[in-house]
């Protein structure tokens, strides 16, 4: 049940919604509040709020799996790279809760006991994997954050300068926090949010006092004197796109953050505008920053661009850049389950394998222009490890307290200029990258598909026809050649009928450790053309250590395009002269089944198309793979080191 009481400052009244709920700021006076039991207790003035772009506010509605619940509360804490509110929530089912609001990312969590003793924050370390709650995670964020204002019903005291040491932790599915301003330090259990997925209901669009636009703070750069703006109060550094100096835009004074370029700094135009406005997946984004990032191997320098994105209810995304080649990029919520600074193994993450590509160990901050909502300056480095699974990529950036994961989706150029509406194409890709999708990939599929539909046509119609055709005995007839005889023997005549067709000569012989060499000679009676052939066959077996053979007793003879007529063969052998044993042979003339030559040939064609993709697609991956810590050694280079 609701308590209302009255401010002791200016008597305006105070609901306390919550029973859980002891402290509260009045919206009136901004006097801090303290409960005791029907009487408040005033202790001081609340700093006020910093104005952001967030779409909350006090009295905003939504849902969580099914259950509806309001905004009845909030504070806002500052951190070394910025601000981020933190809402205090009430469900109707009297639970509460808190919905944490951070660079576009939404966390819902609730409070719990914890059932074993928690680290010291001091002995944690970003990419340290731990056990909490009965589940295994990674501390991908550290923070000696203070609270500087609050707002609304909270159900603890504090004030401006509170101090909060947090860690927060990610799992593949779930987030965890903990919070360290009190001893024991607490416990907060949940999960990343998709804001549509709230059905928020009263946000500050919706009202008129918050309908009002923020007004940019328009200034001049401390370095140049160019005109410079900060659109929001959540845009914490600017870059100046004249001299490149960036400025803190939280500081009265402007301070510089980072010296302007020199004469002697390259200078990168983006190819976006700042200010481009356009729709990517079907949302719209706003070009507000442009970085360059770069990092030397082996003394080469690799540069690359960053565009900072500004999106629907408070969101970011990004689009890298490089060699022409780009990625819309989004920072990950719910991380993979391997979530270590450092390794060289595949990730599983979506259903999908990536394979590690390269680790970058310092990847410098060395341009910057625009607005971005944490302090960015030049100089500033991360670690970068790159995992692709074309055309995806996962990226995990890692700094001394933070670890971010995030994945890009590889984009042609012409996509990019359409989204934005560019008056001119963008510069076509240089070189093959990391996560660019192979166009030989669907092609060799396509033709490996499309062989074995064919290849099963042909060996259907081959069998129809090895079917259907039979094989008829045209002549059988045995001899037997005598070591001391010599002279040629003739067999009887037999008759070809029909069309041209080929004709088999088939030897059966009784050898035995012997050989005999046969010139045959096919021969049409009625026109006396003639068809010339040799074979020679041996057959030899023995014991060593086991049986063996060599050879073979049998042999056939294909002739080809014989027309119809009256035939007779002559044999004339050849036999070792050092073994008196005679041979037997059993030759046999016959019109053959239809051969699998010519579905051979048909295979062998129809495989050219598939290999020579399948060749290509390899040489595209060659080349890709030369750029990654992978790279395949050659084998000229093996031999370096003799």
């Amino acid at each position: 049940m609701a308590l209302t009481a009255s401010c002791p400052s200016c008597g305006a009244p105070v609901v306390f919604q919550s029973a859980a709920s002891i402290f509260a700021v009045c919206a009136y006076c901004q006097s801090t509040l303290v409960r005791h039991d029907q009487a408040l207790e005033d202790i001081g003035k609340m700093a006020a709020l910093v104005e952001d772009r967030s779409p909350l506010q006090l009295g905003a509605e939504g849902s969580y799996r099914g259950v509806h619940f309001a905004l009845i509360g909030r504070i806002q804490l500052k951190y070394s790279q910025g601000t981020w509110n933190e809402w205090h929530l009430l469900f109707d089912d009297m639970r509460t809760g808190w919905l944490s609001e951070a660079g576009g990312e939404y966390v819902l969590t609730f409070m719990r006991p914890a059932q074993e003793p928690l680290p010291d924050f001091e002995a944690l370390k970003i990419g340290q994997r731990l056990q909490v709650a009965s589940q295994v995670w990674t501390v991908s964020n550290l923070e000696r954050a203070e609270c500087i204002a609050g707002q609304g019903e909270l159900p603890f005291k504090v004030g401006a300068g509170y101090p909060v040491p947090a860690a927060d932790l990610r799992s593949d599915k779930a987030f965890a926090t903990l919070d360290y301003s009190e001893t024991p330090p607490l416990l907060y259990l949940g999960e990343a949010v998709d804001f549509k997925a709230l059905k928020m209901a009263n946000l500050r669009e919706g009202m008129v006092a918050a309908a009002a636009p923020v007004e940019a703070r328009v200034f001049r750069c401390p370095a140049c004197g160019s005109p410079m703006q900060a659109r929001t109060k959540d845009i914490l550094a600017v870059g100046c796109s004249s001299c490149g100096a960036v400025v803190d835009t939280a500081d009265e004074t402007y301070k510089v953050l980072s010296r302007a370029l020199s004469a002697c700094d390259e200078r990168y135009a983006p190819r976006l505008p700042l200010g481009s406005k356009g729709t990517l997946d079907g949302k719209p984004a706003e070009v507000i920053g442009f970085l360059v990032k770069q990092t030397k191997i082996e003394g080469i320098a690799y540069d690359w661009s960053e565009y900072l994105l500004a999106g629907e209810n408070g969101t970011y995304r990004w689009l890298t850049e490089y060699n022409g080649h780009w990625n819309v990029v989004d920072v990950l919520s719910r991380p993979p389950k391997t979530t270590q600074v450092i390794e060289v193994t595949d990730i599983y993450f979506g259903g999908e394998r990536f394979k590690h590509f390269s680790t970058t160990p310092s990847a410098e901050v060395i341009q910057v222009s625009g607005e971005f909502t944490w302090r960015v300056k030049r100089g500033e480095t991360c670690r970068v490890v790159d995992y692709v699974a074309p055309p995806l990529m996962l990226s995990c950036e890692s700094t001394g307290n933070d670890l971010n994961w995030s994945q890009g989706v590889y984009v042609d150029p012409a996509v990019i200029a359409e989204a934005f509406k560019l008056p001119s194409a963008l510069p076509k890709p240089i070189g093959v990258f990391a996560n660019q999708r192979n166009p030989w990939a669907d092609t060799a599929r396509r033709n490996w598909l499309m062989f074995a539909k064919l290849a099963v046509v042909a060996i259907v119609i081959q069998a129809f026809f090895v079917l259907i055709s039979s094989e008829r005995l045209l002549l059988r007839q045995d001899f037997t050649f005598e070591p001391r005889s010599s002279g040629e023997v003739q067999t009887r005549e037999f008759e070809v009928t029909g069309k041209q067709r080929k004709l088999a000569v088939r030897h059966a012989t009784s050898l035995d450790n012997n050989w005999i060499g046969i010139d045959m000679l096919l021969v049409n009676k009625t026109v006396g053309n003639a068809w010339p052939a040799a074979r020679e066959l041996s057959f030899y077996s023995g014991y060593d250590d086991e049986h063996w053979t060599e050879g073979s007793r049998d042999s056939e003879v294909i002739f080809v395009d014989i027309p119809a007529g009256t035939y007779y063969l002559t044999l004339d052998p050849d036999m070792a002269p050092d073994k008196y044993v005679a041979v037997r042979d059993r030759l046999e003339v016959l019109t053959p089944r239809t051969g699998w030559s010519n579905l051979v040939l048909v295979l062998l064609f129809l495989l050219v198309f598939p290999v020579v993709a399948a060749l290509r697609r390899a040489a595209f991956e060659t080349r890709r793979w030369a750029e990654s810590d992978h790279a395949p050694v050659s084998s000229d280079s093996d031999g370096d080191d003799d």
